[in-house]
């Protein structure tokens, strides 16, 4: 704390220069000169409050809000002059108010801290005074070595010093970080890469000078000087020897690493975009409501002090003989008379800014997110998953999503590739459980199936692969079919990178092979997730990759293993597309195997079924499968030397070596023989092509962001319907320079526009991007809005955040969400207004950080159509209910200053005064807002266009605004004149022939204002339960009971009773309960006729979903409710009463929903409080 506290002050600043001097082990050196550099610890900090700062940061936050901050003024207002009303009548709401709100967000930032901790106390292993000492990663600091085992997770940002390899070599994946899931290799020095013992470490004397933390992932310089025998050896580090926090070993039994980048100073953490409050939409509306309200409240205020002034320029007015003056207050100054005058008119009036709002809107979110987490829809029952909510700030904002950004890998996809389909020699194969079937007959079918490996006894009968009756021509034709198949999948087994675990190979090359032995008991790792999934295809038919060493493949074919010599590898690369392989097979003869993209493979051949695999590429790129080419040719002894000399010296020279390699790798793969090709899928996850289609008729835009490569990328937009086969796709990768990307920006804008009729969709990389909101943002705009989908591959994890945040605050302001899994998505998901994480197979980064976690992507649709309408409805009606039932409230407090001289006298008692919003109407609306729903869940999902209807927060415009408020001036008119000209003067109300008093008056107009503002929430309610009915009418009784009580009993602890029997002299008059019914009906009458012509005049879409629902399974004709047979004649009455309102009572409802019905064939939602067929559950 106390070295914070400096670092704040500048007087210890933790970084003194660029670059940072790290001694491995922190052995320092011995002489007292040197003074070793700060560094923080390794904890991860997600939270937003401390023990210390909670009270101060959180009371600062909420009195930025209007209400708060208007109301703390007010009670001090009240504590400093003579008001109407007492300081409690504003301080104990205020006070339950930030109490309510503080406990709320103080639970959820513990659950922050909770996963914290969960992080920051994970085990880890450090080497300590020679020896191996578990510490928690909290404990990590810059300089010790640290030891990682197989699949575990970097704790901090590392430098390799050695492997369980003897060239100091390891494999990580970065999957959670940049999204890649391919292998990648680090390497250590050689000098500490011999060091693989605890001992040997223990006498490593080095130190590391590197750069300061940047959040570049791929960006890394250092240099490691190792002193050895009293000499310094200098050694250059980069990227290959920095292994990152987040990532995972992987195919290495152990490491050591030293420390170099600790907690929020390791990249991932840099990555993260700094936490900051989140508003939703409906929370702003709330401010601008607030402020207009204030504004009528100032004005009410100044105009009844100026009439208060005017008044009592009569004399007989300004000092009456009943109220005399004091000395004081006539020779008080006349402006601060008009102020104090003024402040207490403000106090008067101020129940108008309607500060149970906040806390009524606080509860519900709070108590509304946990139906989220109860929804057995949203459950996950393979990973027992259900969602999370971890900021309950913005359950209304799900429902006014316009853009969804998504990544790829582990959010659309499950992260696993399968082997689908190939083409072999122009005949077409489907994998079908472990055998090959041609296009034909089924395996099943007693004709024309025979497994053309089973007729040759030498090859110990396996039947992997079965072919049509069409090619059974000769025995001649089933041997050279067979050898087709055989150099196919022995190229496929060849042509790769693959490595293999050496702990899972044990055993695996004595005896002969079994048919049923499971290939995925061999752990494969690829650079390729593609290269993966072909090399275990090919072992699943019977030719296994069982190892590889620095010169030789091994490869056992059907029981007989077989050793071939690697002689070359030529890499990919993304200018060629393809990969090649040499080898020496066991005979002696020289072969080339040749993978790439069918547009690198086809143009090299000159023989093999060429156009056949080229149209069955074509049928596989159209079922979204992603494809490669597989390619051969037998090399003379001649024309091997030849590419060994030029491979050579390619390799070997010191400038243009990449041009010279490239020109030697054309010369190499040419004259080539085609074998076939391979289809391959990323497999989707479930249901994610329809919940893509489903937001794009909600209305929603969707851009795939992934820092995958390009061509994957595209596949599998194409695969899960981001992209369309009939849409044109436009590209924008590759640019090199500004100039180049403005131009590539203005023909993409024309091709738009010349083809307006046509979709379009967009392909950008990240260094292209980069390009484009440097200089060209708005003409970058311009061609993504016109654009039906986009999608932005090579994407660092900021860049996502820098898109997300350029659509932010483009002019039409839309609400952004963002979906995730790993860390690398931790910046867009907290730039987004909503960020979703998925609960994926990366680690828990994106989850922790998100607003919302779910278990798959499919869940999303159900979140925002019906949790998010709900949600938005539900606050939106309760917002716009608050300012009405308010106007109601003070409204006819301001008239009645025209009939007591402006003398600042209340309609009301003061106990009516803090009640009225905490108890006798705050429950109704409170359960609505976490009860209603106003249509079915299931409609909702199935009928996506709804959500067009609540989308640019339409519920709350100012049309709608104006709308609730004149009618709350219109009903406070009602109350307060209707009560004035009905009974205000009448002498024969009460028997002894009294007239009502000012308090009985007053308590009239506070009855029927209960009453309406009451009933008008029933009116508005579409949903019933018995919650609802208890809360309704258990109000207006608690109401009743309550004025009983307190107007019929003398309370000794009360100083004042003004109540005193007036209620139950109001009570025993006929003439006020005629009153009474007669001003709620004229009140609720002209409601009830705007709403009959709104709907059969201008209904809006859900209005009518609402009133035709035959189609979605509920036996209804006209409405949402169901009638039992033998109905009565007043049953025509009460229907046309239900279709007003929109109203469905759930013991009317009959669900039965078909199995055809899109998306959940069954409605599971706790939410759903209604009667349910027990057989659709």
């Amino acid at each position: 704390m106390w070295r914070w506290i400096r670092q704040q002050l500048g007087f210890d600043p933790p970084h003194q220069s660029d670059t940072r001097t790290i001694y491995i082990a922190n052995r320092f050196p011995q002489n007292g000169l040197y003074t070793p550099q700060k560094f923080i610890d390794n904890r991860i900090i997600s939270s937003k409050y401390t023990v210390w700062n909670f009270v101060p940061k959180n009371l600062f936050e909420q009195f930025r809000r209007v209400a708060n901050f208007y109301f703390l003024i007010i009670f001090l207002v009240q504590l400093m002059i003579d008001t109407p009303t007492s300081p409690i009548t504003s301080g104990l709401p205020l006070f339950f108010v930030i109490t309510v709100t503080a406990i709320k967000q103080g639970y959820e930032d513990w659950l922050r801290h909770n996963s914290d901790n969960e992080v920051n106390g994970a085990p880890v292993y450090v080497v300590r005074s020679g020896g191996l000492v578990k510490t928690r990663s909290k404990n990590i600091r810059v300089g010790d070595i640290v030891r990682i085992a197989k699949d575990e997770i970097f704790p901090a940002d590392l430098v390799l010093l050695s492997s369980d390899r003897l060239d100091g070599s390891c494999h990580v994946t970065t999957a959670s970080l940049d999204g890649e899931t391919n292998l990648k290799t680090h390497v250590a020095v050689p000098e500490t890469a011999v060091l693989q013992t605890v001992a040997s470490l223990d006498t490593l004397i080095a130190v590391i000078e590197c750069q300061q933390p940047e959040a570049d992932l791929y960006r890394f310089m250092g240099r490691m000087i190792i002193t050895q025998q009293m000499e310094e050896i200098v050694r250059p580090l980069g990227p290959e020897s920095l292994l990152l926090r987040g990532a995972r070993l992987k195919n290495t039994k152990e490491i050591f690493g030293v420390a170099i980048y600790t907690g929020m100073e390791t990249k991932m953490a840099l990555n993260y975009k700094s936490k900051s409050q989140k508003r939703s939409a409906v929370e702003k509306s709330m401010n601008t409501f607030l402020i207009i309200y204030l504004i009528i409240l100032i004005s009410e205020a100044i105009i009844s002090t100026i009439l208060k002034y005017t008044w009592q320029a009569e004399e007989k007015w300004d000092e009456p003989w009943y109220n005399q003056k004091t000395e004081h207050q006539r020779n008080s100054s006349k402006i601060l008379r008009f102020i104090s005058d003024f402040l207490a008119f403000l106090v008067l009036y101020n129940f108008i800014i309607p500060i149970s709002l906040y806390v009524t809107v606080e509860m519900q979110k709070f108590l509304g997110s946990f139906f989220i987490g109860w929804d057995l829809d949203l459950y996950h029952e393979e990973s027992g998953q259900k969602a999370q909510v971890n900021t309950s700030d913005l359950n209304e904002e799900l429902g006014q999503v316009e853009y969804v950004f998504t990544d790829k890998t582990g959010t659309l996809t499950e992260n696993e590739m399968q082997f689908r389909e190939c083409s072999i020699n122009g005949i077409k194969y489907q994998e079908i459980n472990g055998r090959l079937v041609s296009e034909g007959p089924t395996p099943d079918s007693s004709e024309g199936s025979l497994s053309y490996l089973n007729s040759l006894s030498h090859l110990n009968n396996l039947s992997h692969l079965t072919t049509s009756s069409s090619f059974r021509t000769s025995p001649e034709n089933e041997t050279e079919l067979i050898k087709e198949h055989d150099l196919f999948f022995k190229a496929v087994s060849l042509c790769h990178t693959v490595q293999i675990s050496n702990v899972q190979t044990d055993g695996i090359g004595d005896g002969p092979w079994q048919s049923n032995f499971a290939p995925s008991q061999l752990e494969y790792y690829a650079s390729s997730p593609d290269e993966k999934a072909l090399v275990e295809a090919a072992a699943r038919i019977g030719i296994v990759f069982i190892g590889n060493s620095e010169e030789t493949m091994e490869v056992r074919t059907l029981g007989k293993l077989e050793r071939y010599k690697l002689l070359h590898i030529l890499e990919f690369d993304s200018d060629r597309r393809r990969m090649s392989v040499i080898v020496q097979a066991p005979s002696g003869e020289k072969l080339l195997f040749a993978k790439g993209a069918e547009s690198s493979i086809l143009p090299k051949c000159v023989g093999g079924e060429i156009e056949k695999t080229r149209i069955h590429v074509d049928e596989f790129a159209l079922k979204g499968l992603r494809t490669l080419c597989m390619a051969y040719k037998h090399l003379t002894s001649k024309e091997y030397e030849e590419i060994d000399r030029r491979l050579f010296e390619a390799r070997t020279a010191l400038q243009q070596r990449e041009e010279k390699l490239a020109h030697v790798f054309q010369f190499i793969e040419k004259d080539l023989i085609l074998l076939g090709a391979t289809a391959v899928e990323d497999r989707l996850q479930d249901r994610v092509r329809e919940t893509i289609e489903a937001l794009r008729m909600a209305g929603i835009k969707v851009w795939v962001l992934t820092g995958d490569k390009h061509e994957t990328a595209v596949s599998v937009s194409l695969s899960c319907g981001h992209f369309h086969r009939t849409m044109n796709i436009l590209e924008l990768v590759n640019q090199k320079s500004d100039g180049e990307c403005a131009e590539q920006l203005r023909q993409l804008a024309r091709r738009i526009k010349e083809d307006h009729v046509i979709q379009h969709g967009l392909v950008v990389d990240g260094t292209s991007l980069s390009l484009a909101l440097r200089e060209h943002e708005k003409l970058f705009m311009e061609v993504c809005r016109n654009c039906s989908a986009v999608l932005c591959c090579r994407m660092a994890p900021l860049q996502k955040a820098k898109v997300i945040r350029l659509i932010k605050i483009s002019p039409e302001k839309p609400i952004t969400l963002a979906v995730g899994d790993g860390a690398n998505d931790v910046s867009m998901i907290q730039e987004a207004h909503v960020g979703i994480g998925i609960m994926g197979k990366e680690g828990r980064q994106a989850a922790r950080n998100s607003d919302y976690a779910i278990a798959r992507f499919k869940f999303l649709s159900k979140l925002l159509f019906v949790h998010g309408h709900f949600y938005y409805i539900r606050i939106a009606t309760l917002v716009q209910y608050f300012f009405y039932k308010n106007v109601c409230f003070i409204t006819p407090q301001f008239l009645y200053q025209f009939y007591c001289l402006f003398s600042q006298q209340t309609l009301y008692d003061s106990v009516y005064l803090t009640l009225y919003n905490i108890c006798f109407t705050s429950l109704p609306i409170l359960i609505y807002s976490l009860l209603e729903q106003h249509i079915d869940p299931h409609v909702l999902q199935s009928k996506p266009t709804l959500y067009r209807d609540i989308s640019k927060n339409h519920q709350l415009s100012i049309k709608t605004f104006l709308y609730w408020t004149i009618l709350g001036f219109s009903h406070a008119f009602i109350f307060f004149f209707g009560s004035y000209f009905l009974i205000g003067k009448d002498i024969s109300l009460l028997g002894n022939g009294q007239m009502f008093g000012n308090w009985t008056f007053g308590t009239l107009v506070f009855t029927v204002m209960v009453i309406t503002v009451t009933v008008k929430m029933a009116l508005e309610t579409h949903f019933w339960t018995w919650i609802n009915h208890l809360v309704t009418w258990g109000s207006i009784i608690f109401y009743f009971i309550f004025s009983l009580f307190y107007g019929g009993i003398l309370w000794p602890f009360l100083g004042s009773q003004n109540m005193y029997f007036v209620f139950i002299q109001l009570l025993s008059s006929g003439s006020a309960w005629f009153a009474i019914i007669l001003m709620v009906v004229t009140c609720l009458f002209l409601d009830i006729v705007k709403k009959v012509f709104d709907r059969q005049l201008h209904p809006t879409n859900t209005e009518k979903a609402q009133l035709t629902e035959t189609n979605s399974g509920i036996k209804c004709l006209d409405s949402m409710c169901c009638f039992s047979e033998g109905e009565t004649a007043c049953a025509s009455v009460g229907r046309m009463l239900e279709r007003v309102v929109g109203r469905c009572s759930p013991t009317h409802v009959s669900r039965s929903w078909s199995a055809s019905d899109p998306f959940y064939t069954n409605d599971r939602s706790i939410l759903t409080l209604s009667t349910m067929d027990s057989s659709t559950c």
